[in-house]
C-alpha cells in the first residue's frame, strides 16, 4: 500500500496524487524489468513524468491516473496537445544529455492508472504515442 496510515485520498492534493501514483508506476515497470532514470524532468515544452531504460532503449512514460473511467478514463486524458509537448520534451532531454534523436532507440510508454488509489487497476501501454 502506498498510503500511511495518516494519509487519506480524500485530504490529498492533486500534487500528492500525482506524485503517489508516479511513485505507483516507477515500481510497476521496475517489476517488468526496467531501470529507472529520472522523474519528472522539465523542460519548457512540458514535462515527462518517468525516464527509464528497457535494455538500451529510453522509454519515456508518461503517468495518468483517473478515479473512474468516466469521460474515457485515464487514457483519454492524454489529448494530441500533451503527447506534442511530451514529444518536444523528449528532443530537448535527448540533446541535453549528448544524445542524438535520430539514432537512439527509444519510446514513450503511457502508464493509466484507475480506481482506488491506494490499489489501482494499471494499464501499460507500450509505444502509446
Amino acid at each position: 500500500m502506498l498510503w500511511n496510515n495518516k494519509t487519506s485520498a480524500k485530504n490529498t492534493s492533486s500534487t500528492d496524487k500525482g506524485q503517489v501514483t508516479e511513485s505507483y508506476a516507477q515500481q510497476y515497470l521496475s517489476k517488468q524489468g526496467l531501470r529507472f532514470i529520472e522523474r519528472n524532468f522539465h523542460s519548457r515544452q512540458g514535462e515527462i513524468d518517468l525516464i527509464m531504460l528497457d535494455g538500451d532503449t529510453y522509454v519515456f512514460v508518461e503517468v495518468k491516473y483517473r478515479k473512474s473511467k468516466g469521460f474515457g478514463g485515464a487514457i483519454a486524458a492524454i489529448s494530441a496537445s500533451k503527447q506534442n509537448k511530451v514529444k518536444h520534451c523528449i528532443t530537448f532531454y535527448l540533446h541535453q544529455n549528448g544524445l542524438n534523436e535520430y539514432n537512439t532507440p527509444c519510446r514513450v510508454d503511457v502508464v493509466a492508472l484507475e480506481g482506488d488509489i491506494t490499489q489501482p487497476q494499471v494499464t501499460w501501454l507500450k509505444n502509446a504515442f
